[in-house]
């Protein structure tokens, strides 16, 4: 059953936290990007209590894909946090060419932050969805629960809640006497 989990390819991920000098035009949430390097964003000022501000916006983007095995062709977790950060600076400026400026003479960065994750996700290649193990499983009392588990959503955060919502129903029903989820059939491979 655990053996199949290997066939699921771990793919890095770019965090890059940026913190500017001035308000940017105000987004109040999750905002999905047409930008080839930055999938998602969101301003943290508008959506994030602890970052909060009027005066100053605080962007957290996804920069991926970010290596040649997730469909970059540079190899992006390799390079520089200030490579990085030119480079999102970049794009942000293709993005909003009248709040940014790559060259600083709009929008001026304060601080950032890079985070890169070797494995953050599985690569969502074809085939590979059967490898996704079910929250429940064959060893007694154990559950599983994340977003590689066998759900509708991709490698998010979205599956992961939903990963966990269906766990915590396995648990449920056991606790309550009633059948669980089956324990979905393992790869033949691995049998």
């Amino acid at each position: 059953f655990f053996h199949q989990i290997q066939e699921l390819e771990g793919i890095p991920v770019i965090n890059v936290h940026i913190w500017f000098d001035r308000k940017l035009r105000p987004y109040d949430g999750l905002v999905f990007s047409r930008s080839p390097l930055l999938s998602v964003y969101a301003d943290m000022s508008e959506c994030c209590e602890e970052y909060a501000s009027g005066d100053a916006s605080m962007l957290e983007l996804v920069f991926a894909p970010c290596s040649k095995e997730a469909g970059s062709d540079v190899n992006w977790i390799g390079k520089s946090d200030e490579e990085i950060v030119q480079a999102t600076l970049g794009e942000l400026e293709r993005l909003f060419p009248d709040e940014i400026a790559a060259d600083g003479s709009k929008a001026k960065v304060v601080k950032h932050a890079v985070v890169k994750t070797p494995r953050s996700v599985y690569a969502a290649v074809p085939g590979r969805n059967k490898f996704r193990p079910s929250q429940n499983t064959p060893v007694a009392n154990f559950t599983l629960a994340g977003d590689f588990t066998y759900q509708k959503f991709l490698g998010s955060m979205e599956g992961a809640v939903l990963s966990g919502k269906l766990a915590a129903e396995v648990v449920a029903d056991k606790m309550a006497g009633r059948e669980a989820k089956p324990v979905k059939e393992v790869v033949a491979r691995y049998r």
